[in-house]
């Protein structure tokens, strides 16, 4: 596990979280990952005792995905290089990439459809504190990878991502 910006917990977020009726939560919860099986694993683990509570069971739900269900979270990412317009989200995760140099931008493209090519989904990274050039170099590294061992990298890489979005959440911000 990562360690968190925060090591208290920010009560007023999670009780909201805990307190949200089952539909709700589960609108909540896909907004963090868009795994309809992620989304009822963590719901099922409410009420949590804190924070730590609430990501443990992020990182149980994430590393229990199937691979349809890693698909699913995976149609909830935009492809780096290229975020949502109007997805905030994604705009603050790829901030990093945004404004590079046209060229490598370029190059990152062409590595994304390499990447969708040989593994059939779109390259997932935590792209939170990276730039365009750190991403590519990650990219090209995980190009030779086998598909089982890039799926482990996948699923880990969606549970930083998840971690960060929760945390976001609730830190209000």
């Amino acid at each position: 596990m990562t360690n968190h910006p925060r090591a208290v917990d920010a009560p007023d977020g999670l009780d909201a979280l805990a307190a949200a009726d089952a539909a709700g939560l589960r609108e909540i919860l896909l907004g963090v990952c868009a795994s309809r099986a992620w989304a009822d694993a963590v719901a099922a683990t409410r009420p949590w005792r804190g924070r730590r509570a609430l990501l443990d069971a992020s990182a149980a739900a994430t590393a229990a995905l199937s691979a349809a269900d890693l698909r699913d979270a995976l149609a909830g990412h935009a492809r780096i290089g290229v975020p949502g317009a109007g997805d905030a989200t994604t705009e603050r995760e790829q901030a990093g990439v945004r404004g590079a140099d046209p060229a490598l931008l370029d190059e990152l493209r062409r590595a994304n459809a390499a990447y969708e090519a040989r593994f059939g989904q779109v390259f997932l990274i935590c792209a939170t504190g990276r730039t365009a050039a750190t991403v590519l170099a990650a990219l090209r590294e995980r190009l030779p990878n086998t598909p089982a061992a890039e799926t482990e990298i996948v699923r880990d890489e969606l549970r930083k991502i998840n971690e960060i979005r929760i945390t976001r959440m609730l830190d209000g911000a």
